[in-house]
Parts: structure tokens; sequence; C-alpha cells
């Protein structure tokens, strides 16, 4: 079965899909259930042009629309903490000796705005392209301490750029803030470490009172 099969149509419909380390095999076969929560929420999401033009950048209405839907559900901001103990174990002809050493805040505080048993969800709308450093580090932060399974990851994709050229904000969406053009090549070059990411860019199909014409008549 090819991956793009595991992601309901309705979700393939409204966003662009990407697949790093099998993700989509990962969270549709061993989240199951939370998969499909996280589904039916992607597919009730949706964006207004009024949405688009207000000013907040990931502050605005769009973000906390999730939390809207997502906080009933129990996904919940977490965050992890810990000390690293490193043993040391010397040994000769005589005796041997074992030393400890603790290294605090070796795992300093990394956030991910929703989780929920094994899944790991974030949404970046519009802030600096960095914050998908931070993202991708505490996705892989939680992976390889056993927390998460995998981890999803949404933001604009390009072709919003015509909707943002039309209302006439495309300043507020300028190339060094978060879009999928830019988190590619993070996940390209695998900043998520061995964390399989499912990536998701809103299409213009998500922007409920927005049609082609209007484009087509600017």
């Amino acid at each position: 079965m090819n991956w793009l099969d595991l992601i309901p149509q309705p979700v393939r419909n409204l966003y662009e899909v990407y697949n790093y380390n099998h993700a989509a095999e990962v969270l549709s076969q061993g989240c199951r259930n939370d998969f499909i929560e996280l589904m039916g929420v992607l597919t009730e999401f949706s964006i207004t042009t009024a949405e688009i033009t207000a000013p907040g950048g990931n502050e605005s209405k769009i973000p906390k629309k999730f939390s809207e839907l997502l906080r009933p559900l129990n996904w919940l901001e977490t965050r992890i903490q810990g000390d690293l103990v490193v043993k040391l174990s010397a040994s000769g002809k005589r005796q041997s000796k074992v030393t400890e050493k603790r290294i605090s805040n070796f795992i300093d505080g990394h956030k991910i705005d929703y989780v929920k048993n094994r899944v790991a969800f974030d949404l970046e709308w519009n802030s600096k392209d960095q914050t998908f450093d931070r993202d991708l580090y505490a996705f892989r932060a939680f992976h390889d301490c056993g927390i998460i399974s995998a981890g999803v990851l949404v933001t604009r994709c390009e072709e919003l750029n015509d909707i943002f050229r039309s209302l006439g904000v495309m300043h507020k969406y300028g190339a060094s803030t978060t879009w999928m053009g830019k988190l590619v090549p993070r996940l390209e070059s695998r900043r998520n470490g061995g964390c399989p990411v499912l990536a998701l860019g809103i299409k213009k199909k998500l922007v409920i009172d927005w049609s082609e014409q209007e484009s087509d008549g600017v």
C-alpha cells in the first residue's frame, strides 16, 4: 500500500502532505485512534479571509481555532525536562571504581503545544521560520525519550500566496516566515532526527469564503 492511501481523502484535498520516517504508517497503525481523531480535526478546521487579514501573526485567531478544537479532546501542552546521569567505571589489576556525574537540565524544558498519548501536534501559521527548528528539536527530544511515537506539523503551503496577494497582505506573510518551503528542507536534512514527522501544508480550499474567481478578478 502507498503511504498516501493511509491519509483520509478529505485531508489530502485540504492539505499538502509529506511523510518522513514512515510517520503515516506509524500513526495509522500504532496510534490509530488518536490519528483518526486528529485527521477529523484537520478536516473540520477552516479559515476565513477576515482571519487572514487580521493582525496577530502566530497569535492570531487561526492558531486559537485549533486550540478550540483540540483542548476539549484532551490534547494538552506538554513540557519535558530531565537530568543526565553518567556512570564511569574504571578498573585495574587491584581495584575497580565507579563514579557518577550528573548533568543538570540535559533535557531543558522542551515544550509541544498539543500532545495526546503518543502523538504530538503543532501548528506554525505565521512565525519566524526559525521556529521550525525549535519544533523539530522538541519532537526529536520527546521521541528520543520514548514519550511520543510521531509528530504532526501543520503550516502554510505556497499556493496561499495567491490569496495573500489578492487581499493585499503579502507583506505579512514573507519568505522568512513559517511555510512549507522553509519546513521541507529542514526535514530533508533530518533536523527531526529519528522522529517520524507528518508535515501538512494548508491549501486554498481551507479558506472557506474564497474562490478562484476572486483571484482572477484582481
